[in-house]
């Protein structure tokens, strides 16, 4: 569904200044109804890959197919209409909801920008917003409420609602779960899950939390100062990680069994 080919991403310096390399030869593939991590730490590239899947920023050099379409040859209003089939959940729920609006009004914006492909009235808009508040776990009670009066889970809930709103098939999670509590990060994965196997989606999903990843993806990529330096099936880069750096990113995971842990003192 989604090949990435050799790409690169520069940005110049100012002054003539070297400039910095955020992408390097990055190349990588996501089949349909897929889960792909991809896993790096801070400053690594991972947004700056998550930037120009969905457009908004230029490569340098290579090439983004999704479905056998270059992304990157594209206009920006076909660009646009591609992004109908490619939606993202923010990192932030605190952040990517208009705090102005009702959680309606959210999740009815985007069939609202893509109305020419989608066709829809106000009226079928409104049905659908109440059917994907019930299929993320909120009800109709919820419809007309401003973001301030919901959760953090709630609010993710609503982002990822949003994102479903114009039947996507490809979804970008960049961090969807690192703003929420531990319990609650476990409600969403559980969701993702259920709605990725109910409507059939691809997913690539961005964190630097490996055990998030773990429990997710079925297939990683490690990315180091915007080079991806291990790739494959997930049972295999976290049982037997094939670089340094994978070895390091998993030696650094904490045990979830507390009689494990290294930091529990000997009775």
């Amino acid at each position: 569904m989604l090949e990435i080919r050799g790409l690169s991403k520069h940005y110049p310096g100012r002054r003539g200044s070297k400039g910095v390399d955020a992408l390097k030869d990055v190349s990588l593939s996501i089949t349909k109804r897929e889960s792909f991590g991809l896993v790096g730490e801070s400053g690594s590239g991972k947004t700056t890959l998550t930037r120009c899947v969905l457009g908004l920023e230029p490569p340098t050099a290579g090439s983004i197919i999704f479905d056998g379409v270059d992304l990157a040859s594209l206009s920006p209003a076909a660009m646009r209409a591609m992004r109908a089939r490619i939606q993202i959940v923010f990192q932030d729920p605190y952040a990517s909801l208009n705090p102005r609006m009702t959680a309606h009004d959210i999740v009815a914006e985007p069939m609202i920008v893509h109305r020419d492909t989608l066709r829809l009235d106000r009226r079928q808009r409104s049905d659908r917003v109440v059917e994907l508040l019930d299929l993320v776990g909120l009800g109709e009670q919820h419809l007309h409420r401003f973001p301030h009066e919901f959760s953090g889970g709630q609010r993710q809930r609503i982002g990822i609602a949003r994102a479903l709103s114009v039947n996507p098939e490809l979804l970008v999670l960049d961090e969807p779960t690192s703003a929420l509590d531990v319990s609650v990060q476990a409600q969403v994965l559980n969701l993702l899950h259920a709605l990725q196997e109910r409507l059939h989606l691809t997913y690539l999903f961005i964190s630097h939390d490996l055990g998030v990843i773990r429990y997710v993806c079925d297939r990683v990529a490690l990315i180091y100062r915007g080079e991806i330096v291990e790739q494959g099936p997930a049972g295999d880069i976290f049982d037997r990680p094939g670089s340094d750096y994978g070895r390091m990113l998993i030696a650094a995971m904490p045990e979830p069994d507390p009689d494990r842990s290294p930091f529990r003192t000997p009775a």
